[in-house]
């Protein structure tokens, strides 16, 4: 029971900081609860079909296979995959996560998930497209060619800054919560 509780820490304090505003200010309250309430069901529909992709890639994908095209001697094809799987994306930022879980897991470079989350975050494609039609294609590519510079110089700096302690450390998170 501890241990659920330890686990589940930062939602039993969210639970607590609402039901005390609830107590305090009611009409803040209420709309504290509601707001929370809407995030939980949206994360309910997002999650669910990225855990069943993310249980897909780790059965169908052998990490030989990951190594070769993700792992430290990839490249620039691994450069390449992980931007295009993070341009590729749907959803928000938060359900990158479990999938650069898996990619570590399965061998990846970490520059190239970090690659991944960045193009995640920055540069999907549906997106692209919204701003070209709001703002221009002229503004969306100067955007995109600066935030593609800018996501790899991020990349491989964190990876450089990052002792080997701190890796080793990282993949053996990633392996642990996947």
């Amino acid at each position: 029971m501890i241990k659920l509780m330890i686990r589940y820490r930062v939602a039993l304090a969210l639970i607590g900081i609402n039901l005390l505003l609830l107590i305090i200010s009611p009409a803040i309250g209420r709309t504290s609860i509601e707001m929370t309430g809407n995030n939980a069901m949206e994360m309910l529909a997002v999650i669910p079909p990225i855990f069943i992709l993310l249980g897909l890639l780790d059965v169908w994908i052998k990490r030989e296979t990951m190594i070769k095209l993700m792992g430290e001697k990839s490249g620039l094809v691994g450069i390449l995959i992980a931007f295009l799987m993070g341009s590729a994306a749907a959803g928000p930022l938060y359900a990158a996560f479990p999938v650069a879980g898996l990619l570590l897991k399965k061998g990846s470079k970490l520059s190239n998930v970090f690659i991944f989350i960045g193009a995640w975050s920055t540069t999907k494609i549906p997106l692209l497209l919204f701003e070209a039609s709001a703002m221009g294609w002229k503004f969306m590519l100067t955007r995109f060619m600066i935030n593609i510079v800018g996501i790899g110089m991020i990349a491989f700096a964190i990876e450089k800054l990052l002792g080997s302690e701190d890796k080793k450390e990282i993949y053996e998170k990633a392996t642990e919560m996947n």
